[in-house]
């Protein structure tokens, strides 16, 4: 089983946290973030050796470890807890893999293809800075590092807007907002004329942006044919909302994430053939290209 989409911070990350007196800043274990409300981490969350076990126990044999966009750490100008990030997932023991982030402020487009190089399985980018073309566009330069690199993007839920809402408010409105614009806003761009060899994955299942296709027809869009390098993941969803979204891409463009440790893995009621590949071919072919060798599942 492969999980592209999942969060754990390195101790040198958690303490750069608790040094800082601005959000996104740790006091003790409560998270202080500027746009949503304080949040009561679970120290077991990101004890190591804990979620190792949860890991062997579930049978992952690669857990995609991201940096949590929501912090907003990509235009903080912070290059210590970038660093500290980038430092600490590199030494995480397998299962565990990690994807890459840039300071978006000033992009190390050299910094980011060395990490591509040593390890790291691709780079994330926080919807919030994609809900337009133009948006798109501007993050060029790192789209065409990460294609040269064959490796892939996952587009991740970045900054929440406001705090005058309840604690729900941001995961369940203000996420899904920012992936559906971000989704909708590849697709206007030209995505995938620009960069055809680049292969994205939208978490949360682009807040089911896909679904939307027939107001889409309806309002004189239409969204083509079914693009093999664009994909979307489970996190947060359950068959209800695989379902529909995999009628409309097809169940090839679905991969296994489950959010960890914020949600876990759900019964997609696929069946068994169907949950295999979702769990392992289709994940595989996000991170490593359709022309990569698959090894037999459960194999990293």
């Amino acid at each position: 089983m492969i999980d592209v989409h999942q969060h754990l911070w390195p101790e040198a990350f958690v303490d750069r946290l608790r040094a800082r007196r601005e959000p996104p800043y740790l006091d003790g274990w409560t998270l202080h973030c500027t746009t949503e409300v304080p949040y009561e981490v679970d120290p077991a969350a990101h004890e190591l050796g804990k979620r190792a076990a949860i890991e062997q126990d579930a049978g992952t044999a690669l857990a995609a470890v991201s940096l949590s966009s929501p912090l907003g750490v990509e235009e903080l100008g912070d290059a210590d807890l970038l660093a500290a990030w980038h430092e600490g997932a590199a030494e995480f023991p397998k299962p565990f893999r990690a994807w890459a982030s840039v300071d978006l402020r000033e992009p190390d487009v050299a910094g980011l293809e060395d990490l591509l190089d040593n390890g790291f399985l691709g780079l994330q980018l926080p919807a919030h800075v994609l809900t337009t073309p133009a948006g798109w566009e501007a993050q060029g330069e790192l789209l065409r590092a990460v294609e040269r690199q064959g490796k892939p993007i996952l587009v991740h839920p970045g900054k929440a807007r406001s705090t005058e809402a309840p604690g729900w408010w941001a995961p369940v409105v203000d996420y899904t907002t920012q992936l559906q614009a971000a989704w909708w806003a590849w697709h206007a761009f030209g995505g995938r004329r620009s960069f055809p060899e680049l292969r994205l994955c939208f978490v949360a299942a682009a807040g089911l942006a896909p679904v939307h296709h027939e107001r889409l027809t309806a309002r004189g869009g239409r969204l083509g044919t079914i693009d093999p390098n664009l994909y979307v993941d489970t996190s947060s969803y359950g068959p209800q909302g695989i379902d529909a979204v995999a009628r409309v891409l097809g169940i090839d463009q679905v991969v296994h994430g489950t959010d960890r440790p914020y949600a876990d893995a759900a019964d997609l009621r696929q069946g068994d053939a169907a949950t295999a590949v979702i769990r392992h071919d289709n994940p595989y072919r996000l991170l490593f290209g359709a022309g990569s060798a698959t090894p037999e599942r459960g194999v990293q």
